[in-house]
């Protein structure tokens, strides 16, 4: 750890910013509004910190780090199940504002985490239109439900009723996600590429392009665990536990196993690859998580080169995940 360096959490509500200082245990509190936000800028530039560390609130934490990305403060926002499982790690089982802003100080000063730029304005408005799309699909899905096992005539066509809307917001989300796409350049070539893959559709195209920056950039490995399809071991002494999946970014990797139920049937090199998992005795749900696998790979590889699909695009073999099952 590197001296004279600050490192500073912030746990973040609907109304609150408690910042804690690791070093000094100093605590500041902070309205999480703009005129409170303005005011912790402040202070934090006298701080110094090497890095501010929050949890993802579901968006509660965008106006600070709008404002810290703004002052040049650099800032990470991590997964809370990581911060809890770190507290739990140090036996801190209480849970109240000020010790979740300790913790993440703590957190900060002992992992030291990459600071993370904020994706720009309109890559956060396209990201908030895929978020919503999924969300009224959510809604269609759970109102559908409801409509199947309710009795009364007046309340069904009360449901079919609230089910037309939705679906009329749901056609008026794509047409956005569509022409916000088409207006930007560099969001138009990639969803060209992207969708030039037989199986990768509009809807896995905007949600890579919105929610995925880092495809094409990091290697394999790393973009295989950031969305969450790389196998994890589960051994113990001689036990050999199956492989699986899980964490990671769980709103690209629903579109990407749609796709991969697309791509097993219409992409040939998928296609195959599945049907030679199925014939060495690898289970359907394995097999279809090793494609999700290789797709990803493929798209990743895609981008990187800037080049369209080919049925003999030069994909390593070896990226495949045959073990590994989906639970989660």
């Amino acid at each position: 750890m590197q001296k004279n360096q600050e490192y500073v959490g912030v746990d973040v509500s609907k109304e609150n910013l408690d910042m804690v200082v690791y070093s000094t245990n100093e605590i500041r509190s902070f309205g999480n509004e703009d005129a409170s936000i303005a005011k912790a800028m402040t202070w934090l530039k006298q701080v110094n910190p090497a890095i501010i560390v929050m949890e993802a609130t579901g968006g509660m934490e965008v106006s600070l780090y709008v404002a810290l990305q703004e002052t040049n403060l650099p800032a990470a926002v991590i997964n809370p199940r990581q911060i809890r499982d770190f507290a739990k790690s140090m036996g801190i089982l209480a849970k109240t504002d000020k010790v979740d802003a300790k913790v993440l100080a703590r957190y900060a000063a002992t992992i030291q985490p990459e600071a993370r730029p904020l994706p720009d304005e309109e890559t956060r408005q396209l990201n908030t239109l895929v978020t919503r799309r999924h969300q009224l699909l959510e809604m269609i899905i759970a109102e559908s439900n409801r409509a199947a096992i309710t009795r009364d005539k007046t309340m069904q066509q009360r449901i079919h009723a609230h089910i037309d809307w939705l679906k009329q917001e749901l056609a008026g989300i794509n047409k956005d996600i569509s022409q916000m796409i088409k207006e930007n350049p560099v969001w138009d070539a990639k969803d060209k590429l992207l969708q030039s893959v037989p199986g990768v559709g509009p809807v896995l195209s905007a949600t890579l392009i919105a929610e995925l920056s880092e495809l094409g950039i990091l290697n394999r490995k790393k973009i295989a665990a950031l969305v969450g399809v790389a196998p994890l071991n589960r051994d113990s002494g001689k036990h050999r536990g199956a492989r699986s999946i899980w964490g990671g970014r769980c709103g690209v990797r629903r579109p990407l196993y749609m796709a991969a139920l697309n791509a097993v049937r219409f992409n040939p090199t998928i296609k195959i690859f599945y049907e030679r998992l199925l014939a060495n005795g690898k289970e359907k749900k394995v097999a279809l998580t090793a494609c999700m696998h290789k797709l990803l790979m493929t798209l990743n590889v895609m981008l990187k080169h800037n080049s369209y699909w080919s049925c003999n695009y030069p994909i390593c073999n070896n990226t495949c995940v045959p073990n590994a099952k989906t639970v989660a």
